[in-house]
């Protein structure tokens, strides 16, 4: 169940996932990852894979979903289904020459191509616990369409990979109690 955090959630655990997948990458000053809007400069050493939340869509399959229902022996209410979102991440890397940014972004893909669904331990934050799961895929973009994302940050076009992550669940903060059914009436005309 996700709160109106969970989308912060889903940046840190790709953040720490990525940093801890970097590790083994160098032992004089290992690559890290961070969230970042690239606004600024990115600041290195040490070289850094910036993870970039570029846009967050609603998932048009999981939409007219039921309302969710609360259980026994709460009493009883419902809710709007969860919002499904997709979140799209801009992942670039910085810093150190060019095979030790190819490493990284190798390492990346690796990692996610290892293991494309995050869940059960994995998960921090709001999601900690949880049954939820996160599928990551690298998202197929034109050279077109990747070039509209950093014309769209005004910064010079690099090498980056798309993620698209799916589907986070944001829970309806609306609850409305449901009312039990205490008589019905049966109206209909005699037949002779």
């Amino acid at each position: 169940m996700g709160d109106f955090g969970v989308i912060a959630d889903v940046s840190s655990i790709i953040v720490n996932t990525l940093t801890q997948s970097l590790r083994g990458l160098s032992q004089v000053e290992p690559p890290i990852a961070e969230l970042n809007d690239l606004s600024e400069t990115v600041q290195t050493p040490p070289p850094k894979l910036t993870v970039f939340l570029y846009e967050i869509a609603e998932d048009p399959v999981s939409r007219n979903r039921p309302p969710v229902r609360s259980l026994p022996p709460a009493p009883p209410t419902t809710r709007k289904p969860p919002m499904a979102l997709l979140l799209r991440y801009l992942i670039t890397p910085w810093g150190g020459d060019q095979a030790t940014q190819h490493r990284m972004l190798g390492r990346a893909l690796q990692t996610f191509y290892d293991d494309a669904i995050l869940d059960g331990a994995q998960l921090s934050g709001g999601l900690a616990g949880s049954t939820d799961t996160l599928h990551l895929t690298l998202t197929p973009l034109t050279l077109d369409q990747k070039s509209w994302v950093w014309y769209a940050i005004q910064k010079p076009y690099r090498l980056s990979l798309n993620y698209e992550v799916r589907v986070v669940d944001l829970d309806s903060a609306l609850e409305t109690p449901v009312r039990p059914v205490r008589s019905r009436t049966i109206e209909g005309t005699a037949t002779p």
